[in-house]
């Protein structure tokens, strides 16, 4: 499993709040709710994010509240993974849960900028950064992970289990 993308990066503490800002938890359709991730730190991205992107950050991703909407939007909004230094626990658990790929590397958050060109394989847990020709080594996902990605989530994963 591959993702391959054009990076968006962000810097420390991106809150959930941030990524998704309360006053828009009221919106049920998740398109329509994604058209406002990032807007308040970076009113651009839902104008340049394409299908495929990759969103980079820096130390505790995802704090704050511990919403489902924060991996949701950013995953409706195209964006194929996450690779940060580290993500806040529930954010973490959220984002698999509902099969939106992040990947934990210190040394790719720090090593790769806004507009690069970035490849991941999660099989290997392998990032590619194309523009600067170079490449990290972050954590590969078990194998019952890439499952739970692969079928989009956790509750599609166990259907699919049970059917």
């Amino acid at each position: 499993m591959k993702a391959c993308g054009s990076v968006f990066k962000y810097g420390d503490n991106v809150d959930t709040d941030v990524i998704i800002p309360a006053r828009y938890l009221n919106i049920t359709n998740y398109t329509e709710l994604a058209s406002h991730c990032m807007e308040d730190i970076d009113k651009d991205f839902v104008k340049k994010v394409k299908k495929g992107d990759i969103m980079v950050a820096n130390k505790n991703f995802g704090c704050g509240s511990s919403r489902e909407h924060a991996p949701i939007v950013i995953k409706e909004s195209g964006v194929s993974c996450v690779i940060a230094e580290t993500f806040a626990r529930i954010f973490y658990r959220n984002a698999i849960n509902i099969g939106l790929p992040i990947i934990e590397c210190p040394a790719a958050a720090q090593g790769i900028e806004a507009g690069d060109e970035v490849e991941v394989d999660f099989d290997s847990g392998m990032i590619y950064n194309k523009t600067k020709g170079t490449e990290f080594k972050g954590q590969a996902f078990p194998e019952f992970m890439q499952k739970i990605i692969r079928a989009e989530g956790l509750i599609n994963y166990i259907n699919s289990q049970a059917e």
